[in-house]
């Protein structure tokens, strides 16, 4: 595991340890939001009018610090709404990515679409936790994850009415894909360098079946990138940095969709 990946890894365990000394599962199924049906990631972006796009908020990142640390939650994931974005995502991780504690139940409060909580869950406690926050779509990290934790939380997931987005990274992870995931998304992005090798990705997806919604995330730059991506067989693209950049991320995002002619 890269080095900052298990010192996240670390953090997260710490976090979950104090979570469960405040707020029991029991507690966590008394929220709202536990109780609402969850919109199908799936279907979302397998519509006849899908753009295919995660846009995804996200305030910082540890490895370049501040990206757009004041943009306003409900301005911007509403704006990726109106963008016809098939997906939200939001970073959920306040240590390392700078996330504000409502955040994500803001987002849930303003949106009709699914909803991604992208953080790194490494204990099934976070997966109840997930629910409760409203989330439709977790994210699990098999570089962070054995392929018996990915049975296990993807089945809470399921059992919850939530789906499951796999991330992996090269060919050693593709053992963690289980019939229980619903997407399965590749990081184009080297953990060890950072580098991002589109082709990589597309090689890689070559070994994932096809009953699995194949995602392509980060280090996507534009039109051509998806372009690129979409005629190798990837029909979701995540995307962050890409959008939360511009002073306007909404519009970066709509911009993009409409010069695809999504």
């Amino acid at each position: 595991m890269h080095d900052i990946l298990r010192i996240i890894v670390e953090q997260k365990h710490k976090e979950v340890e104090l979570l469960q000394s405040q707020y029991s599962i029991a507690d966590l199924k008394q929220q709202k939001n536990f109780q609402r049906q969850c919109y199908s990631a799936s279907a979302a972006i397998t519509c006849e009018n899908s753009s295919g796009i995660i846009s995804e908020f996200k305030r910082r990142s540890p490895k370049k610090g501040p990206i757009n640390a004041h943009a306003d939650i409900k301005t911007v994931v509403e704006s990726y709404q109106e963008a016809n974005a098939s997906i939200v995502s939001v970073l959920s991780d306040k240590h390392f990515f700078g996330a504000h504690d409502t955040d994500f139940e803001k987002a849930r409060k303003y949106l009709n679409i699914p909803l991604l909580r992208k953080d790194f869950l490494v204990h099934p406690y976070q997966v109840y936790q997930s629910k409760a926050m409203g989330a439709d779509l977790i994210l699990l990290i098999a570089a962070i994850l054995t392929p018996e934790e990915v049975e296990r939380m993807s089945q809470i997931a399921k059992d919850l009415g939530m789906e499951v987005l796999l991330e992996i990274h090269d060919e050693s992870e593709l053992k963690h894909i289980s019939p229980l995931v619903d997407l399965v998304g590749i990081n184009n992005r080297n953990l060890k360098d950072f580098s991002v090798d589109l082709k990589h990705s597309i090689k890689l997806s070559e070994h994932i079946p096809d009953r699995f919604i194949k995602v392509a995330e980060s280090g996507i730059t534009g039109e051509e990138d998806i372009r690129f991506l979409k005629t190798n067989g990837f029909q979701a693209f995540l995307i962050g940095e890409y959008f939360m950049k511009h002073e306007e991320p909404g519009k970066a995002c709509s911009e993009l969709i409409q010069n695809l002619g999504l």
